[in-house]
């Protein structure tokens, strides 16, 4: 057939995501014909064999650099080469307290809305279709930040956002709030994925091409009618800022961070960061680079707001799920100052930023599910009272990783932070800085409310207790906290890496 072209694959260099979906796929098999004995341990080292097998190929490959990989749709460079690192890092971690089978078991049969489906036991069915599910959410994830063209970025967008909308359900069997969470990101998210289909025409129409260079190109020669692209920065964003959960896109993050289940909350909260902010700086630092002073006043507004409203609306929370969700929103506001930066500084403190509050999110969700009474996970903050002397180790844990959000020295937070404001700061962004420093002040109140409710108040006999973690669950908290301590005391090596490695083709 004249005109066209055999598609030409690097293979060594997509080989982790390939090896992602190859498992995913095989999980799927496995979910359909191996017995439900075998399948919890079969379906969790497939998943984790995967994974590790993913992160070895991209360990082979993490000095070589491309942009025709998959025929000029993604970029293998040195910052999506450590984008991929970290997902594939933390989905492992998550992975491990996924595996706790307490989690995803479903209940026992009983008549719907009668007492008895309330106070159901446990059957002892796992559902291990959380597993080729997270693996398939976890290759959309490694496309994401490498993609280089609007088509592929819509692919990875929804590869990664289809299986995260059934993870947030799988809980709904055990209560209503995984329902409604699945409900509401799948409908806001099809809402923010039409955005970014609007914003990917207008900019097609304004450059002619889907590329991020060819559209870069386009924008620095000003050709085509600045309208649409300015129209189509602006819809591409609030696709990519509902991701983030940026103000105001941020409607779905605290709904679906308290309705889902913990260990999916983790997952979620940590990985998409990744992927999301690491599309964000790609798109923004190669494609709309050289409209800087059109989008600047947007995203600015947005940082600011974001930043603003997280801390200040996290201190009215008592629930500690909502509370670490509207945590999350300010540390989204907080990440916006590195792409606002457009600078190598600020991308370098973008993507050790994202390492930091990532694995120490995973560590801190991993301890909200160790603290339950008779009907499960007890996440008002009331009922954590004392926790400190019921508990020492898991208080003590817990509030490392709520001193590393607060970005308190010697933990990996306030070398995040540090970085990244001042990264815009040598920008010239003074405005954001000042913001997110007040912000930072802010946020450090409802971390430390919780850490004095814990340590310096007297438990109180309600029936919660803290469970002794699987060895999995435990591996993933200790890992977490451990680094969350060794990037706060010696952030340098990660620092030098990251500085040496991170390039973006353009």
């Amino acid at each position: 057939m004249s005109g066209f072209t055999s598609p030409v694959l690097i293979y060594s260099l997509v080989a982790p995501i390939l090896i992602v979906l190859g498992g995913a796929v095989i999980g799927v098999l496995v979910e359909a014909f191996a017995s439900r004995k075998i399948r919890p341990i079969l379906q969790l080292s497939l998943t984790v064999g995967t994974l590790v097998l993913a992160l070895a190929q991209l360990w082979r490959v993490r000095h070589e650099t491309s942009g025709g990989a998959a025929m000029g749709s993604v970029a293998i460079d040195g910052a999506g080469i450590l984008m991929q690192a970290a997902i594939l890092f933390m989905a492992i971690l998550g992975v491990f307290l996924i595996a706790d089978q307490e989690n995803f078991t479903v209940l026992a049969a009983a008549v719907p809305g009668s007492d008895e489906e309330a106070h159901s036991i446990k059957s002892g069915e796992q559902l291990t279709e959380i597993y080729p599910l997270t693996l398939f959410a976890v290759a959309g994830m490694m496309l994401f930040p490498i993609s280089t063209d609007l088509i592929t970025l819509f692919v990875a967008l929804e590869m990664l956002s289809l299986p995260l909308y059934l993870m947030a359900g799988l809980s709904r069997r055990r209560r209503l709030m995984s329902q409604e969470a699945a409900l509401k990101y799948f409908l806001l998210g099809a809402f923010s994925s039409a955005f970014f289909l609007f914003g990917a025409a207008y900019l097609y129409g304004f450059s002619g091409t889907v590329s991020l260079s060819g559209i870069g190109a386009a924008v620095s020669a000003s050709t085509g009618n600045t309208v649409f692209m300015l129209i189509g920065i602006a819809f591409l964003s609030v696709g990519l800022l509902f991701k983030v959960g940026a103000v105001p896109f941020h409607a779905w993050t605290p709904d679906v961070y308290q309705g889902a289940p913990t260990p999916v909350t983790a997952f979620m909260a940590a990985a998409t960061k990744v992927a999301a902010f690491g599309a964000l700086l790609r798109i923004f630092y190669v494609g709309f680079a050289n409209a800087y002073w059109d989008w600047r006043p947007f995203i600015t507004v947005i940082a600011i707001i974001t930043m603003l409203f997280g801390s200040f609306v996290a201190i009215a929370q008592r629930d500690i799920k909502r509370m670490l969700a509207y945590s999350s929103i300010a540390h989204a506001g907080f990440l916006l100052s590195g792409v606002l930066a457009l600078n190598k500084a600020g991308l370098d403190a973008s993507i050790f930023y994202l390492i930091a509050y990532g694995v120490a999110t995973l560590g801190a969700f991993g301890v909200v599910t160790l603290v339950r009474d008779s009907a499960g996970e007890v996440t008002d903050l009331n009922r954590w009272a004392g926790l400190g002397k019921r508990s020492p180790f898991v208080a003590t844990v817990f509030a490392t990783f709520l001193l590393g959000f607060a970005g308190i020295p010697l933990t990996s937070g306030f070398i995040g932070k540090f970085s990244i404001f001042s990264a815009a700061y040598e920008s010239g962004n003074k405005a954001v800085v000042i913001v997110g420093v007040l912000s930072s002040a802010i946020a450090a109140y409802f971390y430390i409310r919780v850490i004095v409710l814990m340590f310096f108040t007297d438990p109180v006999e309600d029936g919660t207790s803290v469970i002794i973690p699987s060895v999995l669950t435990r591996i993933s908290i200790v890992t977490a906290f451990a680094l969350t301590i060794f990037l706060g005391v010696f952030p340098t090596p990660l620092l030098n890496f990251i500085s040496s490695t991170a390039i973006l083709l353009r």
